[in-house]
């Protein structure tokens, strides 16, 4: 039923008037008659609720907005502006708050067009509205040539807040260049600073890393405001991102004096316009620093000077403890990232003198700067204090130790700390863990590092993927050689990797390249490692041949250990036809390649090649040209090698020993064997488990057998150490547990040292072991053995 128009208005009108019973009044109300009544008469003030027509059309076309009825706003828009009123520029104050908080910065500039075309005057509201929408919807040229525009041809006063939104949304943005073009504005129109325009400045120099302007903004600041606990907050936040501890550390030290002092209320930032900037020359001259900031700067912060029980307890309950308590938060975390452990135990002392209580956040900085030069121990330790205290830990503090815990190889604790992560964005601490178990060898723990990754729901990153390779891409390596079935099952394991990489959007490293290649030269995999070379060739060396030269070292490497000299000698071929420069390495490989083709004499060319790019030969050239001579027995020039390298300043290791030792062994040359060890004892380079076999190898061969066995005693002893004090130290330890010991599981405990990678001492256990089974005593001052006498003479 249709209410006839006559009838509403005179009904509204006697509403005014007073002369409807209260129920019908408050059955119009309810009704809500009077709104509608107005909307339809387009009249202005109409009793109980009438709004202006204009605020009618502003409510449709927001309406229309906010609906995404774009096309239906703009032509609402349009009759706004046709109109038959008068319009002016409040009558748009609706629609451009909508526009600034939704934000529409499309809608603000349609807007202005027709108020251009209308030539509605602008007032400093619309402005400040239409400025606001353009920042936020991230139009900061159009928001700056506008400000441009308005300031010179409308006659706009400058407002600060103005300028102060424009600053905020550049350093949202990081558009350093739209910043300083409205530092250059507010300075030609003479717009004055205040806390605001200090505060959006700061946050520009953090984000550019500037710690110099971050102190030109204190300097200034402290000349002409007085210092709040929101200030120092904001500067001490800032130091600490900028990791300029020194200035954190001061400013915190200013905060803690200005709490005690009880000046300390918390006042939101002053608007007033009330600095202007200044010129050059004014600049140039001092300035009177306020007389409460020469107070308080000049106060040595001395711990000592104030009465630390409880000192804050009455001002537990204020806002400004909670920023006092951030403020060493923010501290601690930048001690944290800056790895300095003494300013971080100084910081949780001083709040602990304060009365301020740590939270977890405060932890979390404390643990991750202490960790790295104390080890996980003092930060377990820590965690320890926040369950007394029950504080849980943060997912970034429980990460921490875990990578602590890794590179410690703690890889139990590790992988405990990373089970109590629910959620963690980053694969940082469980690449951590998954290096540790490539450094370990265990592959079955890796696996579920992998699955616990899997479940978080944690996307690999790269070198997630460079330690897969490591630890996945080859079975047998380092005890046994490659077969068919671990060729197979490689294979399999690299077309899984790399098909997860695709998925992922992961793209092949030059780190995961080297990585691969290394696996399928320890498996034996030529052909196979001939194909990612070229892979790495199309990805790497068209771009930057820096990363050609190493991943050719691995490929020939590979080649020479599996007697692939031809093919190795073509590889190098092309490498330096293709504008690659060999280095020292490339070149002690394919000294030792010559070793397969016994040929001395290319041997020697490469060497002098090498020298002539200026590399000078080491251990590695003498080794790989030694083997060359022992191709051929030629010991006396093998020898007369050792003693040229001796007098260039060659560090020989025991690799280089061996080759000479391996070869006299194989020859029963004792003369060679006794001297090439007594060599060694002098230079003090400890043999090794091969030394051990080869010595032992060429005695029995000769029908020493004695000999032998006192030898074998001997190299063992040295392999625990060369000084007799320490192995009289472990003497009783090493007997009872191990050598002498009648329990059947000596040797499980023996190879148990092995499984914990200290290989000479468990060789070294389990040869002595041998000999005391054997019947043959067990001496533990090798020095005193005839044999030892027998190779010094």
């Amino acid at each position: 039923m249709r209410i006839p128009l006559r009838l509403i208005a005179g009904t509204l009108c006697r509403f005014k008037s007073g002369e409807l019973q209260p129920r019908r009044r408050n059955l119009i109300r309810r009704l809500g008659l009077c709104r509608t009544l107005t909307t339809i008469t387009g009249n202005v003030f109409f009793g109980y609720g009438e709004e202006p027509i204009t605020k009618s059309f502003q409510v449709q076309i927001v309406d229309a907005l906010r609906s995404g009825e774009r096309s239906r706003a703009s032509s609402l828009l349009l009759d706004f502006g046709n109109g038959n009123q008068s319009l002016q520029a409040d009558d748009f104050v609706y629609i451009l708050k909508y526009c600034a908080t939704s934000p529409d910065p499309l809608f603000v500039m349609e807007t202005w067009r027709l108020m251009m075309e209308k030539e509605i005057g602008l007032n400093n509201k619309c402005y400040f509205l239409m400025v606001q929408a353009l920042c936020r919807g991230g139009y900061l040229e159009e928001a700056c040539n506008f400000m441009k525009f308005l300031g010179e041809n409308h006659g706009i006063y400058p407002l600060l807040p103005v300028y102060n939104c424009f600053l905020s949304a550049c350093a949202k943005m990081k558009s350093i260049v739209h910043a300083n073009q409205c530092l250059d504005l507010m300075e030609q129109r003479k717009v004055g600073k205040n806390e605001i325009t200090y505060s959006e400045l700061l946050k520009l120099a953090v984000w550019q890393q500037d710690p110099s302007a971050a102190h030109e903004i204190w300097k200034d600041y402290i000349k002409r405001y007085s210092l709040n606990i929101i200030s120092l907050q904001e500067f001490i936040s800032s130091f600490a991102k900028l990791e300029d501890l020194k200035s954190a550390y001061e400013a915190l030290q200013h905060m803690v004096a200005l709490v005690i002092s009880g000046k300390h209320l918390v006042s939101l930032h002053s608007s007033r316009l009330d600095i202007p900037i200044p010129s050059k020359v004014e600049l140039e001259s001092p300035n009177v620093q306020s007389k409460e900031n020469e107070q308080l700067l000049a106060l040595k912060f001395d711990i000592d000077a104030f009465n630390t029980d409880n000192m804050l307890n009455k001002h537990k309950n204020l806002p400004a403890m909670k920023a006092l308590r951030w403020s060493f938060n923010d501290v601690l975390q930048a001690c944290a990232r800056a790895r300095d452990y003494e300013l971080a135990e100084q910081l949780i002392t001083l709040m602990q003198n304060l009365g301020v209580l740590p939270l977890s956040r405060t932890y979390d900085g404390f643990v991750r700067a202490i960790i790295q030069t104390r080890g996980f121990a003092a930060g377990m330790k820590v965690l320890k204090v926040m369950e007394e205290r029950n504080l849980k830990p943060y997912r970034s503090t429980l990460a921490s130790l875990s990578v602590q815990c890794s590179k410690e190889l703690e890889l139990d604790l590790a992988e405990s700390l990373l089970e109590q992560v629910c959620t963690f964005p980053h694969p940082y601490p469980f690449n951590a863990l998954l290096e540790a178990c490539d450094t370990m060898d265990q592959p079955k723990r890796a696996l579920r590092i992998l699955a616990k990754m899997r479940q978080l729901k944690i996307q690999p990153d790269i070198m997630t993927y460079e330690l897969l390779f490591s630890i996945f891409a080859n079975v047998n390596f380092p005890y046994e050689a490659g077969n068919r079935l671990s060729h197979v099952d490689s294979r399999k394991r690299i077309n899984a990797i790399e098909m997860d990489m695709a998925q992922n959007g992961v793209h092949h490293s030059h780190q995961s390249m080297k990585n691969l290649l290394k696996a399928l030269g320890a498996e034996g995999m030529t052909t196979e490692l001939l194909q990612y070379l070229h892979v790495a060739e199309k990805l790497f060396f068209r771009t930057n041949t820096y990363f050609g030269t190493p991943i050719y070292n691995i490929v020939l490497r590979s080649l020479v250990n599996a007697a692939e000299s031809d093919t190795a000698i073509l590889i190098f071929k092309n490498m330096k036809s293709s504008g690659l420069q060999p280095n020292a390495m490339t070149y002690n490989i394919m000294v030792d390649c010559c070793s397969y083709i016994r040929c001395f004499k290319s041997g020697c060319a490469l060497l002098s090649m090498m020298v002539r790019h200026g590399f000078i030969p080491g251990t590695s050239t003498y080794t790989a040209l030694i083997k060359i001579l022992l191709k051929y027995d030629d010991f006396d020039e093998a020898l007369s090698l050792l003693d040229q390298a001796s007098l260039e300043g060659c560090q020989m290791d025991v690799v280089f020993y061996n080759t000479i030792l391996r070869r006299a062994s194989e020859m029963v040359r004792i003369d060679i064997i006794e001297f090439i060890i007594e060599r060694m004892h002098r230079d003090k380079v400890q043999p090794d488990p091969s030394t051990c076999a080869y010595v032992f190898s060429a005695y029995v061969d000769g029908g020493f057998y004695n000999t032998a066995i006192e030898a074998l005693q001997v190299l063992s002893m040295w392999m625990i150490s060369y000084e007799e004090i320490t192995l009289e130290e472990k003497k009783i330890e090493y007997e009872d547990n191990f050598v002498l010991s009648d329990d059947f599981q000596a040797e499980s405990r023996i190879l148990q040292i092995f499984k914990d990678y200290d290989e000479y001492l468990a060789v070294a256990l389990l040869n002595l072991r041998w000999c005391a089974i054997l019947g043959f005593p067990i001496s533990w001052s090798p020095n005193q053995s005839q044999w030892v006498t027998k190779i010094d003479s």
